[in-house]
């Protein structure tokens, strides 16, 4: 016991703190009993999603998936960076849509990052290409990005009707994301160097277990393309790819798998969240956001929840400027989404794949300048969030 105490990071206390105090509030009634439950009940569904989608994700990583299409990718752009770029950003912002945010940030950014090395490649442009667009690249799917789920839930859409609000919104954010990264990162005043050699071909362990690990991230795309539970479809790719593994190599089923860190981050949020919007957190997101809705309505809730998301995280802001966002306001929600998704690429603790990737780039010795990373990130989020809210308005 004192050993696995002694393994947890300052991040693992922080997440057990937070379940904590949640508890806490319930225990002195801070948080009435009832409105814990609903919260729970609510979240129920997210939290097996979350779990099962991280675990398939991480399977399909050790099965080397991510690895061959990598490879894959830069053997295509031929040594050419403008190919490679082109080619780089739409994995990521595809792993982003169809895999969760999370997954782009804890198994792509480490693929990327591998592939630099063997390469030659500079590393940081790799890494802000993965970071931004596990941000800027969730708006798509309600898979994409817990927020999404949440904003889904809210207003009662199913699938096809949330991806036919925000599709124009979503392309926007990644042809803005793809301009600044450009700029900022792949052009050749920064990244240093005019071409770089392609790689050879990457060798698969186990070939039976790389076509399995294909197939059900095919069968989940595909799940999520015929509109099933989500919850549902990320568990039977869980138990496809647990069952795969059992069969044909039991040393990588451990418990390091299982995500409890980010499940009891969630539920500790969800629990001190509604207790602070009860003593005044509440009151002060309405003020800011306001009720109207229209273009004002819209621009106002995205501007607080990316504001707020820089300032304690993306999804803490998104459930706290939700809860007053008058119901018949569906734009107005929309355009928090926005900004909660967008946003948060200022600061390192925007968001929880944020503070994922630094711990990646900060394991494989990848500086990031941090005056470079927030002013390009403030240029980025807000022209990410007024043109994708522009892009909102003109789908209304």
């Amino acid at each position: 016991m004192v050993g696995v105490l002694r393994r947890l990071s300052v991040l693992d206390w922080i997440r057990i703190g937070l379940l904590a105090l949640g508890l806490l509030s319930v225990l002195t009634g801070l948080l009435p009993a009832g409105d814990a439950r609903a919260e729970l009940t609510r979240i129920a569904p997210i939290l097996l999603f979350l779990g099962a989608v991280i675990v398939m994700a991480e399977l399909v990583k050790e099965a080397g998936v991510f690895d061959v299409i990598a490879a894959r990718l830069a053997a295509a752009g031929r040594g050419n960076y403008a190919a490679l770029f082109l080619l780089c950003t739409a994995f990521a912002a595809l792993v982003t849509m169809f895999l969760n945010l999370d997954t782009t940030a804890v198994l792509l950014t480490p693929v990327m990052l591998a592939l630099a090395a063997r390469t030659g490649i500079a590393a940081l442009p790799l890494a802000m290409t993965t970071v931004w667009l596990a941000n800027t690249a969730s708006l798509l799917l309600p898979v994409s990005n817990l927020t999404n789920l949440l904003a889904m839930d809210r207003l009662g859409m199913s699938t096809k009707e949330f991806a036919g609000r925000l599709w124009l919104p979503q392309a926007v954010s990644i042809a803005v994301t793809m301009v600044f990264l450009w700029v900022f990162f792949w052009r050749r005043g920064r990244r240093g160097a005019g071409r770089y050699v392609p790689p050879g071909p990457v060798p698969v362990a186990d070939p039976l277990l790389f076509r399995v690990a294909a197939t059900v991230c095919v069968l989940f795309i595909a799940a999520l393309l015929l509109e099933l539970p989500i919850q549902l479809a990320a568990l039977a790719a869980a138990v496809l790819m647990i069952a795969a593994f059992a069969w044909r190599d039991r040393s990588k089923l451990t418990l390091a798998l299982f995500p409890w860190q980010l499940l009891v981050f969630v539920t500790g949020l969800f629990l001190v969240v509604p207790t602070l919007s009860r003593y005044g957190l509440a009151g002060l997101m309405g003020a800011l956001t306001g009720t109207a809705g229209g273009t004002g309505g819209a621009y106002r809730a995205a501007v607080t929840g990316g504001g707020l998301a820089n300032l304690i995280n993306n999804l803490p802001a998104y459930t706290a400027v939700e809860e007053v966002v008058p119901p018949g306001n569906r734009d107005q929600l929309l355009a928090l989404l926005i900004g909660t998704n967008i946003g948060p690429v200022i600061t390192p603790w925007a968001s929880l794949a944020t503070l994922l990737w630094f711990e990646w780039c900060r394991r494989r010795a990848v500086r990031v300048p941090p005056l470079t990373f927030v002013l390009a990130g403030a240029g980025l989020a807000v022209t990410g969030v007024v043109a994708a809210v522009a892009a909102l308005l003109l789908t209304a």
